[in-house]
Protein backbone atom coordinates (compact mmCIF):
# COMPACT_ATOMS: atom_id res chain seq x y z
CA UNK A 1 0.00 0.00 0.00
CA UNK A 2 1.15 3.22 -0.84
CA UNK A 3 0.35 5.68 1.78
CA UNK A 4 1.52 10.13 2.17
CA UNK A 5 1.17 11.64 5.17
CA UNK A 6 0.89 15.27 5.39
CA UNK A 7 1.73 18.03 7.99
CA UNK A 8 2.32 21.29 8.16
CA UNK A 9 6.09 21.22 9.68
CA UNK A 10 8.12 18.36 10.84
CA UNK A 11 9.62 20.16 14.08
CA UNK A 12 10.54 17.69 16.98
CA UNK A 13 7.62 16.46 19.21
CA UNK A 14 4.26 16.54 18.77
CA UNK A 15 2.65 15.48 15.94
CA UNK A 16 6.14 15.00 14.42
CA UNK A 17 6.26 12.14 16.77
CA UNK A 18 3.13 10.59 16.01
CA UNK A 19 4.31 10.57 11.72
CA UNK A 20 7.52 9.33 13.25
CA UNK A 21 5.90 5.96 14.78
CA UNK A 22 3.66 5.61 11.66
CA UNK A 23 6.83 5.56 9.56
CA UNK A 24 8.60 2.92 11.88
CA UNK A 25 5.65 1.12 12.22
CA UNK A 26 4.26 0.84 8.13
CA UNK A 27 7.56 0.32 7.01
CA UNK A 28 8.19 -2.18 9.16
CA UNK A 29 5.02 -3.82 7.82
CA UNK A 30 6.39 -3.71 4.31
CA UNK A 31 3.94 -0.40 2.75
CA UNK A 32 5.39 2.39 1.15
CA UNK A 33 5.46 5.71 2.87
CA UNK A 34 5.83 9.09 1.79
CA UNK A 35 5.58 12.52 4.31
CA UNK A 36 4.88 15.74 2.85
CA UNK A 37 5.56 18.89 4.88
CA UNK A 38 5.93 22.94 4.14
CA UNK A 39 9.20 22.74 6.49
CA UNK A 40 12.37 20.05 5.83
CA UNK A 41 12.34 17.93 9.49
CA UNK A 42 14.38 18.91 12.05
CA UNK A 43 16.01 15.32 12.85
CA UNK A 44 15.67 12.27 10.04
CA UNK A 45 12.45 10.02 9.70
CA UNK A 46 12.67 6.30 10.33
CA UNK A 47 14.88 5.11 7.00
CA UNK A 48 13.05 4.39 4.35
CA UNK A 49 10.52 7.13 4.25
CA UNK A 50 10.41 9.92 1.33
CA UNK A 51 10.21 13.61 2.89
CA UNK A 52 8.58 15.96 0.18
CA UNK A 53 8.78 19.78 1.13
CA UNK A 54 6.03 21.73 -0.27
CA UNK A 55 5.99 25.42 0.73
CA UNK A 56 2.10 25.84 0.23
CA UNK A 57 1.88 23.42 3.27
CA UNK A 58 3.52 25.87 5.74
CA UNK A 59 1.67 27.96 8.34
CA UNK A 60 -0.05 30.46 6.91
CA UNK A 61 2.97 33.07 7.67
CA UNK A 62 5.49 31.20 5.94
CA UNK A 63 3.59 28.98 3.04
CA UNK A 64 3.72 30.19 -0.72
CA UNK A 65 0.60 32.16 -2.28
CA UNK A 66 -1.03 29.30 -3.69
CA UNK A 67 -4.80 28.32 -4.46
CA UNK A 68 -6.13 25.03 -2.84
CA UNK A 69 -6.24 23.56 -6.61
CA UNK A 70 -2.86 24.63 -6.91
CA UNK A 71 -1.78 23.13 -3.58
CA UNK A 72 -3.41 19.81 -4.24
CA UNK A 73 -1.97 19.47 -8.08
CA UNK A 74 1.35 19.63 -6.23
CA UNK A 75 0.47 17.44 -3.15
CA UNK A 76 -0.89 14.94 -5.71
CA UNK A 77 2.60 15.41 -7.56
CA UNK A 78 4.74 15.11 -4.99
CA UNK A 79 2.74 12.00 -3.65
CA UNK A 80 2.81 9.97 -6.82
CA UNK A 81 6.75 11.18 -7.55
CA UNK A 82 7.91 10.24 -3.87
CA UNK A 83 5.45 6.72 -3.78
CA UNK A 84 6.13 5.91 -8.12
CA UNK A 85 2.20 5.69 -8.20
CA UNK A 86 -0.41 7.61 -6.57
CA UNK A 87 -1.27 6.98 -2.92
CA UNK A 88 -3.76 4.45 -1.74
CA UNK A 89 -4.56 6.73 1.13
CA UNK A 90 -3.86 9.93 2.20
CA UNK A 91 -3.30 10.55 6.27
CA UNK A 92 -3.50 13.89 6.90
CA UNK A 93 -3.19 15.73 10.63
CA UNK A 94 -4.79 19.04 11.41
CA UNK A 95 -5.91 19.82 8.20
CA UNK A 96 -8.70 22.29 10.07
CA UNK A 97 -6.56 23.87 12.49
CA UNK A 98 -6.19 26.99 10.74
CA UNK A 99 -2.77 27.09 10.78
CA UNK A 100 -2.96 27.18 6.65
CA UNK A 101 -5.98 28.57 5.43
CA UNK A 102 -5.62 26.96 1.50
CA UNK A 103 -4.89 23.45 3.01
CA UNK A 104 -8.87 23.01 3.94
CA UNK A 105 -9.83 23.42 0.17
CA UNK A 106 -7.09 21.32 -1.26
CA UNK A 107 -8.25 18.62 0.82
CA UNK A 108 -11.89 18.62 -0.49
CA UNK A 109 -10.12 18.79 -3.70
CA UNK A 110 -8.60 15.61 -3.64
CA UNK A 111 -11.96 13.94 -2.08
CA UNK A 112 -13.56 15.06 -5.19
CA UNK A 113 -11.17 13.70 -7.36
CA UNK A 114 -12.07 10.92 -5.90
CA UNK A 115 -8.55 10.20 -3.34
CA UNK A 116 -9.20 8.31 -0.11
CA UNK A 117 -8.45 10.34 2.85
CA UNK A 118 -8.06 9.57 6.69
CA UNK A 119 -8.23 13.10 8.72
CA UNK A 120 -6.87 13.46 11.57
CA UNK A 121 -7.69 16.37 14.01
CA UNK A 122 -5.04 16.17 16.95
CA UNK A 123 -6.35 19.70 18.33
CA UNK A 124 -9.53 21.85 17.24
CA UNK A 125 -9.62 25.70 16.49
CA UNK A 126 -12.99 25.50 18.23
CA UNK A 127 -11.35 24.50 21.38
CA UNK A 128 -9.68 27.42 22.64
CA UNK A 129 -7.90 28.66 19.44
CA UNK A 130 -10.56 31.56 18.59
CA UNK A 131 -7.94 33.81 16.60
CA UNK A 132 -7.57 30.66 14.37
CA UNK A 133 -11.08 29.97 14.08
CA UNK A 134 -12.13 33.35 13.53
CA UNK A 135 -9.17 33.08 10.47
CA UNK A 136 -11.06 30.32 9.24
CA UNK A 137 -14.23 31.50 9.70
CA UNK A 138 -14.14 35.23 7.84
CA UNK A 139 -11.19 34.09 5.27
CA UNK A 140 -12.75 30.93 3.76
CA UNK A 141 -16.87 31.48 4.95
CA UNK A 142 -17.36 35.37 5.04
CA UNK A 143 -18.83 34.25 8.90
CA UNK A 144 -21.27 31.36 7.64
CA UNK A 145 -20.88 28.39 10.04
CA UNK A 146 -22.55 25.85 7.73
CA UNK A 147 -20.22 27.06 4.93
CA UNK A 148 -17.37 26.62 6.84
CA UNK A 149 -18.31 23.25 8.13
CA UNK A 150 -18.65 22.06 4.74
CA UNK A 151 -15.09 22.75 4.40
CA UNK A 152 -13.56 21.77 7.08
CA UNK A 153 -15.69 18.52 8.04
CA UNK A 154 -16.50 17.40 4.44
CA UNK A 155 -18.74 14.23 4.37
CA UNK A 156 -18.10 11.36 1.80
CA UNK A 157 -17.61 7.81 1.57
CA UNK A 158 -13.95 8.99 0.94
CA UNK A 159 -13.36 10.30 3.80
CA UNK A 160 -12.61 8.98 7.04
CA UNK A 161 -11.70 10.59 10.53
CA UNK A 162 -9.56 9.78 12.94
CA UNK A 163 -9.34 10.79 16.52
CA UNK A 164 -6.81 10.84 19.54
CA UNK A 165 -9.37 9.59 22.30
CA UNK A 166 -13.16 8.65 22.82
CA UNK A 167 -13.74 12.28 24.01
CA UNK A 168 -13.20 13.55 20.34
CA UNK A 169 -14.55 10.75 18.90
CA UNK A 170 -17.39 10.86 21.00
CA UNK A 171 -17.63 14.94 19.78
CA UNK A 172 -17.36 14.13 16.26
CA UNK A 173 -20.36 11.34 16.05
CA UNK A 174 -22.48 14.14 17.81
CA UNK A 175 -21.69 16.14 14.59
CA UNK A 176 -22.84 13.44 12.46
CA UNK A 177 -19.92 11.99 11.38
CA UNK A 178 -21.19 8.34 10.38
CA UNK A 179 -19.41 5.51 12.42
CA UNK A 180 -18.47 3.35 9.46
CA UNK A 181 -16.44 6.58 8.72
CA UNK A 182 -14.76 7.46 12.03
CA UNK A 183 -11.73 5.52 13.64
CA UNK A 184 -10.11 5.76 17.28
CA UNK A 185 -6.36 5.89 16.60
CA UNK A 186 -4.48 6.96 20.43
CA UNK A 187 -1.09 7.61 19.55
CA UNK A 188 1.98 4.96 20.61
CA UNK A 189 4.32 5.93 23.31
CA UNK A 190 7.66 4.62 22.99
CA UNK A 191 10.63 7.02 24.99
CA UNK A 192 14.23 5.74 25.15
CA UNK A 193 14.90 6.07 29.02
CA UNK A 194 15.24 3.91 31.64
CA UNK A 195 16.05 0.55 29.74
CA UNK A 196 12.77 -1.33 29.29
CA UNK A 197 14.31 -4.01 31.36
CA UNK A 198 15.31 -2.14 34.02
CA UNK A 199 13.72 -3.48 37.73
CA UNK A 200 11.45 -1.55 39.48
CA UNK A 201 13.31 -1.05 42.25
CA UNK A 202 16.38 0.61 39.56
CA UNK A 203 13.77 2.90 38.15
CA UNK A 204 12.63 4.27 42.13
CA UNK A 205 12.78 8.13 42.46
CA UNK A 206 16.07 9.17 43.08
CA UNK A 207 17.60 12.24 45.47
CA UNK A 208 17.86 15.39 43.23
CA UNK A 209 20.97 16.66 41.16
CA UNK A 210 21.77 18.74 44.37
CA UNK A 211 21.21 16.21 46.45
CA UNK A 212 17.27 17.16 47.35
CA UNK A 213 13.98 15.87 45.91
CA UNK A 214 13.42 17.14 42.17
CA UNK A 215 9.35 17.86 41.04
CA UNK A 216 10.12 17.43 37.32
CA UNK A 217 7.53 19.53 34.73
CA UNK A 218 8.55 18.65 31.58
CA UNK A 219 6.82 20.74 29.34
CA UNK A 220 7.34 24.47 27.34
CA UNK A 221 5.61 26.15 30.13
CA UNK A 222 3.00 27.72 27.94
CA UNK A 223 -0.32 29.28 29.49
CA UNK A 224 -2.69 26.54 29.50
CA UNK A 225 0.10 24.31 31.11
CA UNK A 226 -0.84 26.31 34.31
CA UNK A 227 2.55 27.22 35.63
CA UNK A 228 1.10 28.98 38.48
CA UNK A 229 -0.30 25.63 39.93
CA UNK A 230 3.42 23.91 39.38
CA UNK A 231 4.74 27.24 41.42
CA UNK A 232 1.84 26.59 44.06
CA UNK A 233 3.51 23.83 45.21
CA UNK A 234 6.89 25.19 45.13
CA UNK A 235 5.63 27.53 47.56
CA UNK A 236 4.40 24.75 50.16
CA UNK A 237 7.91 22.83 49.34
CA UNK A 238 9.91 21.07 52.10
CA UNK A 239 13.61 21.65 52.74
CA UNK A 240 14.41 19.04 51.00
CA UNK A 241 12.73 19.61 47.56
CA UNK A 242 13.13 21.65 44.66
CA UNK A 243 11.41 22.12 41.38
CA UNK A 244 12.24 22.27 37.71
CA UNK A 245 10.17 23.11 34.46
CA UNK A 246 12.46 21.86 31.21
CA UNK A 247 11.68 24.69 28.77
CA UNK A 248 10.78 28.11 28.09
CA UNK A 249 8.12 29.32 25.50
CA UNK A 250 8.66 30.19 21.91
CA UNK A 251 5.77 31.99 21.26
CA UNK A 252 6.62 35.77 21.88
CA UNK A 253 2.57 36.11 23.21
CA UNK A 254 3.55 33.75 25.32
CA UNK A 255 6.65 35.40 26.74
CA UNK A 256 5.44 38.44 29.30
CA UNK A 257 3.26 36.22 31.48
CA UNK A 258 5.84 33.76 31.96
CA UNK A 259 9.31 36.00 32.57
CA UNK A 260 5.80 37.56 35.22
CA UNK A 261 6.45 33.76 37.02
CA UNK A 262 9.72 34.04 37.03
CA UNK A 263 9.57 37.22 38.50
CA UNK A 264 7.87 36.10 41.35
CA UNK A 265 9.60 33.13 41.83
CA UNK A 266 12.81 34.51 42.36
CA UNK A 267 10.84 37.63 44.76
CA UNK A 268 9.43 35.22 46.84
CA UNK A 269 12.84 33.03 46.54
CA UNK A 270 11.08 29.85 45.27
CA UNK A 271 13.17 26.65 45.36
CA UNK A 272 12.38 26.65 41.24
CA UNK A 273 14.34 26.69 38.25
CA UNK A 274 13.09 28.02 34.78
CA UNK A 275 13.99 26.07 31.32
CA UNK A 276 16.09 23.58 33.00
CA UNK A 277 16.38 21.73 29.74
CA UNK A 278 18.70 24.19 28.20
CA UNK A 279 20.95 23.58 31.49
CA UNK A 280 21.12 19.85 31.79
CA UNK A 281 20.22 16.65 29.34
CA UNK A 282 16.79 15.82 29.70
CA UNK A 283 17.50 12.31 30.50
CA UNK A 284 19.99 13.57 33.63
CA UNK A 285 16.76 15.56 34.90
CA UNK A 286 14.25 12.29 34.58
CA UNK A 287 16.99 10.04 36.00
CA UNK A 288 17.16 12.68 38.72
CA UNK A 289 13.92 13.10 39.52
CA UNK A 290 11.38 12.14 42.84
CA UNK A 291 8.13 12.48 40.15
CA UNK A 292 7.29 14.22 37.04
CA UNK A 293 4.27 16.50 37.56
CA UNK A 294 1.73 17.96 35.48
CA UNK A 295 -0.72 20.75 36.02
CA UNK A 296 -1.63 21.33 32.80
CA UNK A 297 -5.86 22.78 32.55
CA UNK A 298 -5.95 21.14 28.74
CA UNK A 299 -4.40 18.48 26.19
CA UNK A 300 -4.98 16.73 23.13
CA UNK A 301 -4.04 12.96 23.26
CA UNK A 302 -2.40 12.90 26.76
CA UNK A 303 1.05 11.88 26.38
CA UNK A 304 2.41 13.52 29.27
CA UNK A 305 -0.04 10.80 31.50
CA UNK A 306 1.80 7.84 30.04
CA UNK A 307 6.03 8.82 29.59
CA UNK A 308 6.87 9.62 33.12
CA UNK A 309 5.93 5.61 33.71
CA UNK A 310 7.84 4.57 30.85
CA UNK A 311 11.01 6.70 31.69
CA UNK A 312 10.67 4.65 35.31
CA UNK A 313 8.97 7.71 37.22
CA UNK A 314 5.94 7.85 38.83
CA UNK A 315 3.23 11.14 38.00
CA UNK A 316 1.77 13.56 40.28
CA UNK A 317 -0.21 16.57 39.42
CA UNK A 318 -3.98 17.51 38.07
CA UNK A 319 -5.69 14.97 36.04
CA UNK A 320 -7.92 15.50 33.23
CA UNK A 321 -10.69 12.95 33.42
CA UNK A 322 -12.19 13.42 29.90
CA UNK A 323 -8.62 13.02 28.37
CA UNK A 324 -7.56 10.04 30.78
CA UNK A 325 -10.57 7.92 30.73
CA UNK A 326 -9.11 5.81 28.14
CA UNK A 327 -5.89 5.48 29.88
CA UNK A 328 -7.65 4.40 33.19
CA UNK A 329 -9.97 2.07 30.98
CA UNK A 330 -6.68 0.24 29.36
CA UNK A 331 -5.55 -0.17 32.75
CA UNK A 332 -3.44 2.72 33.79
CA UNK A 333 -3.25 3.41 37.65
CA UNK A 334 -3.33 7.22 38.04
CA UNK A 335 -3.49 7.65 41.86
CA UNK A 336 -1.13 10.22 42.19
CA UNK A 337 -3.61 12.96 40.63
CA UNK A 338 -6.39 15.11 41.75
CA UNK A 339 -9.29 16.57 39.57
CA UNK A 340 -9.58 20.15 40.85
CA UNK A 341 -6.83 22.20 43.61
CA UNK A 342 -9.77 24.02 45.94
CA UNK A 343 -8.37 27.57 47.20
CA UNK A 344 -10.72 29.34 49.40
CA UNK A 345 -12.74 31.81 47.70
CA UNK A 346 -12.35 34.46 50.80
CA UNK A 347 -8.84 35.05 49.98
CA UNK A 348 -9.71 36.40 46.55
CA UNK A 349 -11.52 39.50 45.48
CA UNK A 350 -14.06 37.48 44.34
CA UNK A 351 -16.09 40.11 42.68
CA UNK A 352 -13.43 40.92 39.95
CA UNK A 353 -13.21 37.20 39.30
CA UNK A 354 -16.76 37.16 39.22
CA UNK A 355 -16.53 40.20 36.71
CA UNK A 356 -13.38 38.51 34.66
CA UNK A 357 -15.63 35.18 33.91
CA UNK A 358 -18.20 37.93 32.97
CA UNK A 359 -15.74 39.29 30.28
CA UNK A 360 -14.04 36.26 29.47
CA UNK A 361 -18.22 34.60 28.66
CA UNK A 362 -18.35 37.66 26.20
CA UNK A 363 -15.32 37.76 24.51
CA UNK A 364 -15.01 33.78 23.81
CA UNK A 365 -18.72 34.18 22.52
CA UNK A 366 -18.45 37.03 20.28
CA UNK A 367 -14.36 35.26 18.86
CA UNK A 368 -16.43 32.48 17.73
CA UNK A 369 -19.58 34.09 16.47
CA UNK A 370 -21.80 33.07 18.70
CA UNK A 371 -24.79 34.80 20.64
CA UNK A 372 -23.73 36.64 24.04
CA UNK A 373 -25.57 33.57 26.31
CA UNK A 374 -25.69 33.54 29.96
CA UNK A 375 -22.92 30.93 30.11
CA UNK A 376 -20.48 33.28 32.71
CA UNK A 377 -22.93 32.11 35.38
CA UNK A 378 -22.87 28.45 34.79
CA UNK A 379 -19.19 28.73 34.23
CA UNK A 380 -18.77 30.65 37.64
CA UNK A 381 -20.73 28.00 39.46
CA UNK A 382 -18.90 25.13 38.37
CA UNK A 383 -15.53 26.91 39.08
CA UNK A 384 -16.74 27.82 42.78
CA UNK A 385 -17.81 24.80 45.03
CA UNK A 386 -18.52 25.22 48.66
CA UNK A 387 -16.78 28.46 49.37
CA UNK A 388 -14.05 27.08 47.21
CA UNK A 389 -12.40 27.64 43.43
CA UNK A 390 -10.79 25.64 41.69
CA UNK A 391 -7.16 27.23 40.93
CA UNK A 392 -6.99 25.74 37.42
CA UNK A 393 -9.96 28.57 36.89
CA UNK A 394 -8.34 31.69 37.93
CA UNK A 395 -6.02 34.09 36.01
CA UNK A 396 -2.73 34.73 36.71
CA UNK A 397 -3.38 37.62 39.12
CA UNK A 398 -5.61 35.67 41.48
CA UNK A 399 -3.21 32.75 41.03
CA UNK A 400 -0.22 34.86 42.18
CA UNK A 401 -2.48 36.23 45.04
CA UNK A 402 -2.84 32.78 46.16
CA UNK A 403 0.85 32.01 45.96
CA UNK A 404 1.35 35.24 48.31
CA UNK A 405 -0.73 34.10 50.94
CA UNK A 406 0.55 30.87 51.11
CA UNK A 407 4.23 32.18 51.06
CA UNK A 408 3.73 34.27 53.77
CA UNK A 409 1.42 31.89 55.84
CA UNK A 410 2.61 28.37 54.79
CA UNK A 411 0.19 26.63 57.58
CA UNK A 412 -2.86 28.03 55.14
CA UNK A 413 -2.38 25.11 53.39
CA UNK A 414 -4.26 23.21 55.43
CA UNK A 415 -7.57 25.05 53.31
CA UNK A 416 -6.46 23.88 50.38
CA UNK A 417 -8.05 20.54 48.56
CA UNK A 418 -5.62 18.79 48.24
CA UNK A 419 -3.48 20.33 50.97
CA UNK A 420 -0.01 18.77 48.98
CA UNK A 421 0.96 16.86 46.05
CA UNK A 422 1.62 13.11 46.80
CA UNK A 423 4.84 12.53 48.38
CA UNK A 424 4.96 9.00 48.39
CA UNK A 425 4.25 7.45 44.96
CA UNK A 426 4.08 3.84 45.01
CA UNK A 427 7.49 2.02 43.25
CA UNK A 428 5.42 -0.51 42.52
CA UNK A 429 2.77 1.35 40.35
CA UNK A 430 5.62 2.07 38.10
CA UNK A 431 6.28 -1.04 36.85
CA UNK A 432 2.68 -1.99 37.08
CA UNK A 433 2.17 0.99 34.56
CA UNK A 434 4.81 0.20 32.44
CA UNK A 435 3.65 -2.95 31.07
CA UNK A 436 0.31 -1.86 30.35
CA UNK A 437 1.24 0.90 28.61
CA UNK A 438 3.89 -1.24 26.36
CA UNK A 439 0.81 -3.22 25.47
CA UNK A 440 -1.73 -0.65 24.77
CA UNK A 441 0.33 1.70 23.59
CA UNK A 442 3.07 -0.02 21.63
CA UNK A 443 4.51 0.94 18.30
CA UNK A 444 3.69 -2.38 16.82
CA UNK A 445 0.18 -2.00 18.04
CA UNK A 446 -0.39 1.14 16.66
CA UNK A 447 1.16 -0.01 13.32
CA UNK A 448 -1.75 -2.67 13.05
CA UNK A 449 -4.63 -0.33 14.37
CA UNK A 450 -3.24 2.05 11.54
CA UNK A 451 -3.20 -0.32 8.59
CA UNK A 452 -6.79 -1.74 9.30
CA UNK A 453 -7.55 1.81 9.57
CA UNK A 454 -6.25 2.43 5.91
CA UNK A 455 -7.46 -1.15 4.82
CA UNK A 456 -11.04 0.68 5.46
CA UNK A 457 -10.20 4.10 4.31
CA UNK A 458 -8.85 2.37 0.78
CA UNK A 459 -11.41 0.31 0.36
CA UNK A 460 -14.41 3.06 0.56
CA UNK A 461 -16.37 3.39 -2.56
CA UNK A 462 -15.66 7.41 -3.84
CA UNK A 463 -18.69 9.66 -4.14
CA UNK A 464 -19.61 12.81 -5.51
CA UNK A 465 -22.21 13.60 -2.91
CA UNK A 466 -20.75 15.43 -0.07
CA UNK A 467 -22.05 16.14 3.07
CA UNK A 468 -21.12 18.28 6.40
CA UNK A 469 -20.75 17.42 9.77
CA UNK A 470 -22.01 19.74 11.76
CA UNK A 471 -19.54 22.38 12.93
CA UNK A 472 -22.00 24.22 14.76
CA UNK A 473 -22.85 21.51 16.98
CA UNK A 474 -19.07 20.32 17.63
CA UNK A 475 -18.21 23.95 18.91
CA UNK A 476 -21.17 24.37 21.24
CA UNK A 477 -19.32 21.21 22.80
CA UNK A 478 -16.05 22.76 23.49
CA UNK A 479 -17.62 26.41 24.34
CA UNK A 480 -19.43 24.61 27.26
CA UNK A 481 -19.59 26.64 30.23
CA UNK A 482 -17.78 24.22 32.32
CA UNK A 483 -14.80 24.55 29.83
CA UNK A 484 -14.24 27.89 30.28
CA UNK A 485 -10.99 28.76 32.59
CA UNK A 486 -9.63 32.29 32.62
CA UNK A 487 -6.03 30.64 31.52
CA UNK A 488 -7.37 30.20 27.91
CA UNK A 489 -8.86 33.50 26.91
Amino acid sequence: MRIAIVHYHLQTGGVTRVIEHACAALLGRGEQVAVLAGEPPQAPLPAGATVAVLPGLAYEERRDALSPDQLARAMASAARDALGGPPDVWHLHNHCLGKNTVLPGAVLRLAREGERLLLQPHDFAEDGRPALYGRLREQLADGNVGRLSALLYPLAPQIHYATLTARDRGLLAGAGVPAAQLHALPNAVAVGLPDPGASAPAAAPQAGIDGRRLWLYPTRAIRRKNLGEFLLWATLAGEQDRFAVTQAPQNPQEQPIYQRWVALARELGLPMTFAAGARADFGALVAASHALVTTSVAEGFGLAFLEPWLMGRPLVGRDLTEITADFTAAGVRLPGLYHRLDVPLAWLDARRLRAAFDVAAAKRAAAYGRPAADTAAQAWHSAVRDGHIDFGRLDEPAQMQVIRQLRADPTARTALCPPSLDAAPATAAIGENRSVIEREYSVVGFGARLAAVYASVAGAEASATFGAADGSALLGEFLAPERLSLLRT
